[in-house]
């Protein structure tokens, strides 16, 4: 069987296109050549321990900003402090715990960032999951809106009087292009009437764009500057939640389709380290 594969003319017509469609993903991905410089800027970047996060944090700090990275898991969060440190030369790299799933954590980390941080000049709400199930916090709120919008929502919001008073500053928001499949219910964001994986994932990308766009609106001349944004698709563990099988499925298609984490700190990176006192 697999010697009949192997000389299957199908067999490496797919492949050649397969490599072709990675030659060409790597070919046109766009290269940022900005070598603008964050020295006296506070960044704050939620779910900064892993994937896109971490590698916003790495850049971030390589360009001298004051990096609070806003994780779960305070363990993997100080390791991975210690490893921009020593690649980054930056020593000014801080860990708060933050967890989404609850409100009460957003609150506290907030209270926290206030007490002991005179300004912030970003806000970037990368944390997002997929594959979390149909299960609700104990804020009585669907885990997987909670994680992906309610949380941020309530930390942009309980921020933005810090960010007005750093002004000029900025909010990101990290959504997706799946955001276009969502068929939004304001009367099933909790998954009251169905729930669906894919279309709950979908709906909270929604979110994140219409807050932004709103905030935006609402925030005009106050020196706040709300984006939001698709990062395209990266081969990062966010679907680390969902089935084994498709798991090991999609890590295939990551492969083939999506940048390599090294491939997307590329488009972004400054060459030479930077060292804050």
């Amino acid at each position: 069987m697999l010697s009949y594969l192997l000389s299957s003319q199908l067999f490496w017509y797919v492949v050649a296109v397969l490599i072709g469609v990675k030659l060409y993903i790597k070919l046109t991905t766009g290269i940022c050549k900005s070598q603008k410089k964050l020295y006296g800027k506070t960044v704050i970047i939620t779910g900064a321990n892993t994937g896109i996060g971490k590698a916003t944090a790495c850049e971030l700090a390589r360009r001298g900003a004051r990096v609070i990275l806003a994780c779960r898991n305070l363990e993997k969060g100080r390791k991975v402090r210690d490893e921009l440190i020593k690649d980054t030369g930056n020593s000014n790299i801080v860990v708060l715990h933050l967890d989404l799933t609850s409100l009460t954590s957003v609150r506290k980390f907030v209270s926290n960032v206030i007490r002991t941080e005179p300004r912030l000049d970003v806000l970037i709400n990368n944390a997002g999951a997929v594959g979390l199930g149909n299960r609700q916090t104990a804020d009585k709120l669907a885990v997987g809106m909670q994680v992906n919008h309610f949380g941020p929502f309530l930390l942009t919001c309980l921020l933005i009087k810090l960010l007005k008073k750093s002004s000029p500053s900025r909010i990101v928001m990290v959504s997706s292009s799946i955001h276009t499949i969502a068929q939004f219910d304001l009367d099933n964001l909790n998954a009251e009437k169905s729930f669906s994986e894919a279309e709950m994932y979908a709906c909270s990308k929604l979110a994140n764009i219409l807050m932004a766009n709103e905030l935006a609106r609402r925030l005009k001349g106050t020196g706040v500057t709300v984006s939001s944004l698709c990062p395209g698709l990266v081969a990062t563990e966010a679907l680390r939640n969902i089935p084994p099988v498709l798991y090991t499925l999609a890590k295939i298609l990551m492969f083939v389709f999506a940048k390599a984490m090294g491939e997307y700190l590329q488009q972004y990176t400054i060459k030479t380290p930077v060292v804050t006192t």
